[in-house]
């Protein structure tokens, strides 16, 4: 194994492990698909934002294209075919629920205090007979919604949460409660004997110390080539753990520590990483994709600055409110403002900005990726706008 590699290799090493070296299937329509993408994924991150569309989809579009949305609905619903549960990881994420042993020890945490909200602590400390009482409701009632619960209603937003909301959210970060199923976006809670097969509640609880080591060896597989930071932000590990368990992973030979030139700190690199001569990907990626989660990460691999401006008030927003990365071949190429307008059947294209050293063929390849999506939304029509220098090349492609 070399001990130094190029930032071009180490490019294609972390999209080969995030699936990019995979061609699209034909008929994504299967767990068989699913299941491929997070093999490489680990995790699917969830947000609330739906100007496009909800982000936990976004990865499964991103790899195989326009795969049915039911697809990843099913996979986190039901009892014996249930393939995903929703927990703190990357934050709120969809997780594979073989991982659910692997969660315990952060669930732990959370019941003592550790790495969760202070305001929930004091909380529950506070309000302890109440947080039981909730727990019995549910033990005794099965899955409610915040609002099956009566009491006082908080004022909005989290900063606002009523009694009610704060037990149940420090009862889900605490493991006594997860989430069966969502109506729309609300959560359904339940109490894990109930949502999960035995199989998976029943299952050996590994150690502090080996449920971190397994995590590593996950985020390694997932990135592919990275830093100690890297792996430790994919599930959000904490830093004196991940200090304590790199080394012991070098030693058994799971990473492999190697120089990526012109990168600053040690990498390592996953020993069954791929090491591709050429990746072909073309796609629009989810500001909360892996490819791009990590705003430092992808500044050194694909020299690309990446901020996402939803909170940046709009007059002072350079590219848009909702900017999706957009991948052709190795590099991000691009990125464009989108947004669905549903009731006008519309893909709308608000801008649409071209990196340096594009290549020629980036207007009509990005063109493809607008209609693919366009379809996997069921809109009709795409509508580009006249900001950006890609835009007047996407117009006349549309026609």
């Amino acid at each position: 194994m070399k001990d130094s590699i190029s930032n071009a290799m180490a490019r294609r090493i972390a999209l080969a492990a995030q699936g990019f070296a995979d061609q699209r299937p034909d008929k994504p329509k299967d767990r068989r698909a699913l299941k491929k993408v997070l093999a490489r994924t680990a995790l699917f991150q969830i947000d609330s934002v739906s100007v496009l569309a909800r982000a936990h989809y976004m990865p499964l579009y991103s790899r195989l294209g326009a795969y049915p949305m039911s697809l990843l609905d099913e996979a986190s619903t039901g009892r014996k075919a249930r393939l995903l549960f929703e927990y703190w990881a990357h934050e709120a994420s969809l997780l594979p629920v073989e991982t659910w042993p692997l969660m315990q020890w952060r669930m732990r945490r959370a019941e003592r205090g550790e790495r969760i909200y202070k305001g929930l602590v004091t909380f529950e400390r506070e309000n302890r007979a109440f947080v039981a009482d909730v727990l019995k409701h549910i033990v005794e009632n099965g899955g409610v919604v915040g609002g099956d619960i009566e009491g006082e209603k908080g004022a909005g937003g989290w900063w606002g949460w009523s009694k009610q909301k704060a037990a149940l959210e420090w009862l889900f970060w605490a493991g006594k409660i997860t989430i069966a199923e969502r109506r729309g976006f609300s959560r359904v809670y339940d109490v894990p004997e109930r949502v999960f097969h035995r199989s998976v509640v029943e299952a050996p609880v590994p150690s502090e110390a080996d449920s971190i080591r397994d995590l590593l060896r996950i985020s390694a597989r997932s990135l592919g080539v990275a830093t100690a930071t890297d792996l430790r932000d994919y599930f959000r590990l904490p830093p004196e753990d991940v200090k304590a368990r790199l080394p012991e992973l070098v030693e058994a030979g799971d990473l492999v520590p190697v120089a990526v030139r012109g990168w600053r700190p040690t990498a390592y690199l996953h020993k069954d990483a791929k090491l591709p001569r050429r990746i072909d990907a073309r796609a629009l990626l989810s500001p909360f994709d892996p490819v791009v989660w990590e705003r430092s990460r992808s500044e050194r691999l694909y020299d690309f600055h990446y901020r996402i401006e939803i909170y940046t008030p709009a007059h002072k927003r350079i590219y848009g409110y909702y900017t999706l990365p957009f991948l052709l071949g190795d590099t991000v190429v691009g990125r464009v403002d989108l947004k669905a307008d549903r009731k006008a059947g519309e893909l709308q294209v608000k801008s649409a900005h071209g990196e340096p050293g594009a290549p020629a063929e980036t207007a009509e390849a990005l063109h493809a990726e607008l209609k693919l999506m366009a379809e996997w939304l069921g809109l009709e029509t795409i509508v580009i706008e006249k900001k950006g220098e890609l835009a007047e090349a996407l117009r006349k492609l549309t026609g």
